[in-house]
């Protein structure tokens, strides 16, 4: 799964999630898109889970790319653990999708192989999605 080699600093704040996507928000690399319409954290194993759909959907045909990387760590502590004595330990990484974020581009295959795996990505993901396609 993804995460990052090395962090400057080991913990962060939970942060929020304010406005719209300033980057990353036009197609780039393929002609199809799977673009985010709300604000949510995505996990490492969410994105993950959308990439094996895409790529066994596709039967490795084509290329896909992945826009969003999780490198904002969430931390937890472990199940009946009194209060206190500190912030709990690294449990997962995660991504902070703005509305209008391209997550996944393909290329390489038609629209409708493309719409049908973008489709079943989506469904592996806790927010609301669309898909976008390249004006030629």
């Amino acid at each position: 799964m993804l995460s990052p080699a090395r962090m400057k600093y080991r913990k962060q704040f939970k942060g929020k999630i304010h406005g719209v996507a300033s980057r990353g928000f036009t197609l780039s690399y393929g002609s199809y898109g799977l673009k985010a319409l709300e604000p949510a954290r995505v996990t490492a194993a969410q994105i993950e889970a959308a990439r094996r759909t895409i790529t066994r959907c596709m039967k490795r045909v084509g290329k896909v790319w992945i826009r969003i990387y999780p490198d904002v760590p969430v931390s937890k502590k472990p199940a009946e653990v009194r209060m206190g004595s500190g912030k709990g330990g690294v449990e997962c990484w995660v991504c902070r999708v703005r509305p209008g974020t391209i997550m996944f581009e393909m290329d390489g295959v038609d629209e409708s192989l493309a719409r049908e795996a973008l489709s079943l990505a989506a469904a592996k993901l806790p927010i609301s999605t669309k898909i976008i396609v390249r004006e030629a």
